[in-house]
């Protein structure tokens, strides 16, 4: 979002500066053979906001949710962006909610002063208590609140109204809001294919995406929301999202649920920083890493739903590319009845070039690539229930692709429950896809996903579920257009013993863009 407005974003390519001619030079061009096509990213304003916003709930109770966003400006007034908002007061731990905002905002007296009106619109629930119900799980929360710029950082006071429209949740209180203004670098779409040249990060600015899988020994003291102590283990996948300001030090957002053990429906989302050192080579690395952050559900008493946790991490960069992770960690929640001792493996792709680490600045080349973020609807037919009932389920949640090549791509998904009996219930989905080249603005494709779910009540036999779906989606009028329409038909399963499946039909409206890859 612009640090001063109205402030125009620049224009989608720019011409070559000193720099890139000289890089070109450096790269051995000659006047005796063609020079490539470069494609060049666009510069749009983007911010990072982050708001404290305190509830008094239907039974008298009190918490508060930390949300976060990350907008992209669409024009010098409106942006968008992806949001998740989390209890982190009170005893509501593992209350959640994914969806998306949308805000304008108005220059004051000054430069330095704006008005902001924003609406998110989400999904989620958890760590339910008797007289506060969070009905089919859809989330709205209008705020107005009056900013500061103070540099590239902002900061503001306002008036939100939390409502979970489907329950009894809903309460208009005071949030203070803080932020950080930012660059978003991307490529259009009908770049994908074409070498790039880019002088920053592009995208969401992240350098690797990583699969994990783990487990957690429950440590004495650990309980649930009921009192009864825990003793078994939780096993959990996720994935996480990491960018190195150095060779070796990083900093990163994760995001893991319960995928066996009985807890399904627990979640936690993590920021976390580390450094590691080279051992016997630079590829093979040992370190450390703390984290913090928010998590809950499955029945497991985090409190107020503050998680800490740290230890020791081994990381070896392979010559292929990816990048085999261990690391182990001691877990506990500082305000609940939770510790635990946990091991977990990851595999990570990188999405930059390693030489960003060591030269933010620098001029880099690559293959651009097609990068699309969605806003989608997920119809669950007949959810399977515990208690043996069975409801349709409507969710609601947030779906990122990225492209390998012209035909196959990466896939991350994350929603909840937002109309139906089922709030609460969650699910993070992660899978490859193939698909069509552009048929008169059309393409069709099909995918398959694993992944984590469960709360709310459904049946998914300890959390992990796996499915896949077909799918045709509409691309715009013209090859440069960035909305995406896609409708797809699937089924999902619950991969526990017994588990059962259940068909699923989908909607999504999308945004894309091109970023450039290693």
């Amino acid at each position: 979002m612009p640090r001063q407005l109205p402030r125009r974003a620049f224009p989608r390519a720019f011409a070559p500066s000193l720099l890139t001619l000289a890089a070109t030079a450096a790269m051995g061009a000659t006047t005796d053979s063609a020079p490539p096509t470069w494609a060049y990213p666009e510069r749009r304003e983007a911010a990072a906001e982050f708001n404290w916003t305190p509830i008094v709930m239907p039974n008298g109770d009190r918490t508060a949710l930390l949300g976060g966003t990350y907008m992209v400006a669409v024009n010098p007034d409106w942006g968008f962006g992806p949001s998740v908002y989390a209890a982190a007061q009170g005893d509501y731990g593992g209350m959640f909610s994914l969806g998306v905002t949308a805000q304008r905002r108005w220059r004051l007296f000054s430069s330095q002063w704006h008005l902001a009106a924003g609406l998110y619109a989400g999904a989620g629930g958890g760590a339910s208590a008797k007289g506060a119900d969070v009905g089919g799980g859809f989330m709205l929360r209008p705020e107005l609140s009056v900013r500061r710029n103070f540099g590239p950082m902002y900061a503001g006071l306002g008036v939100a109204h939390v409502n979970f429209p489907s329950g009894n949740i809903r309460d208009t209180q005071w949030t203070v809001v803080i932020g950080r203004s930012d660059s978003f670098f991307s490529f259009l779409p009908t770049d994908a294919g074409l070498p790039g040249r880019a002088d920053a990060r592009t995208g969401l600015k992240f350098d690797e995406f990583a699969l994990s899988a783990g487990t957690a020994n429950f440590r004495h003291g650990s309980r649930s929301r009921s009192g009864a102590p825990l003793t078994d283990r939780l096993d959990k996948a996720g994935a996480d999202l990491r960018r190195y300001v150095a060779p070796g030090r990083w900093w990163g957002v994760e995001a893991s649920g319960a995928a066996g053990g009985g807890r399904d429906g627990y979640m936690e989302v993590l920021g976390n920083a580390g450094a590691d050192w080279g051992l016997f080579s630079e590829n093979l690395r040992v370190g450390v890493q703390a984290s913090a952050g928010l998590g809950g559900g499955g029945d497991i008493d985090t409190g107020s739903g503050w998680l800490l946790r740290a230890g020791p991490t081994l990381r070896w960069i392979t010559p292929w590319g990816p990048t085999l992770r261990a690391d182990a960690s001691y877990l506990t929640a500082p305000d609940g009845h939770y510790q635990s001792e946990q091991v977990r493996l990851s595999l990570s792709f990188p999405l930059e070039n390693p030489s960003r680490a060591r030269a933010p600045y620098a001029l880099l080349t690559g293959t651009v690539q097609e990068m699309a973020w969605y806003l989608s609807t997920q119809h669950f037919q007949k959810l399977h229930f515990k208690d043996g009932t069975q409801d349709d389920v409507t969710g609601l949640g947030l779906t990122f692709t990225r492209d390998f090549d012209p035909t196959w791509y990466g896939i991350a998904q994350a929603g909840s429950a937002a109309w139906g009996q089922a709030g609460a219930f969650s699910y993070g989905l992660v899978g490859v896809g193939a698909k069509t080249p552009r048929m008169n603005g059309v393409r069709l494709g099909a995918e398959g996903v694993v992944g984590a779910a469960g709360g709310g009540g459904v049946d998914v036999r300890g959390g992990a579920v796996g499915g896949g779906e077909v799918w045709a989606q509409w691309e715009g009028i013209v090859p440069k257009d960035r909305l995406r329409v896609k409708a797809g038909l699937g089924y999902l399963q619950a991969l526990g013993d017994g588990g059962r499946g259940t068909p699923t039909a989908s909607l999504s409206v999308g945004w894309a863009f091109g970023t450039l890859t290693p």
